[in-house]
């Protein structure tokens, strides 16, 4: 199994993904595709400036799509594992002006919590190329 392993620092989003992960088609997707049910968030995570190197491999990685409703951009999953344990997916929106330092990260608990992560923590993720 190939992995492309990221490094960031967490920070405070506006939301924006926890809206789209509460969204009923969205949550059946994940659960479908990924096999879990999302938690209502997502842990926003800026890359270091070697790790925007790496994301854009993930440009022609095969991902696990999304597809959107009406008026909403696509997404594309990868599987990943946060802090070499928990599983989880990243997230990348299909959209223009999406900043190509940042990934969000889904899973099916709360990760701040669960990690007692705060913004600025490093973390590590693993995203797993099928």
């Amino acid at each position: 199994m190939k992995t492309l392993d990221v490094k960031g620092k967490v920070f405070s989003g506006k939301g924006e993904g926890a809206d789209f992960i509460k969204l009923s088609w969205v949550k059946a997707q994940i659960a479908e595709k990924l096999g879990f049910e999302p938690y209502s968030g997502t842990l926003n995570v800026k890359l270091t400036a070697k790790s925007v190197k790496l994301r854009k491999l993930l440009e022609k990685a095969k991902s696990i799509e999304i597809s959107p409703a009406d008026g909403f951009c696509s997404g594309r999953c990868f599987r990943a594992c946060l802090m070499q344990n928990l599983e989880c997916a990243v997230v990348v929106p299909e959209s223009a002006d999406y900043p190509e330092n940042i990934i969000e990260i889904i899973a099916p608990i709360h990760l701040r919590k669960r990690l007692q992560l705060k913004d600025g923590s490093m973390v590590e993720v693993q995203i797993i190329l099928e």
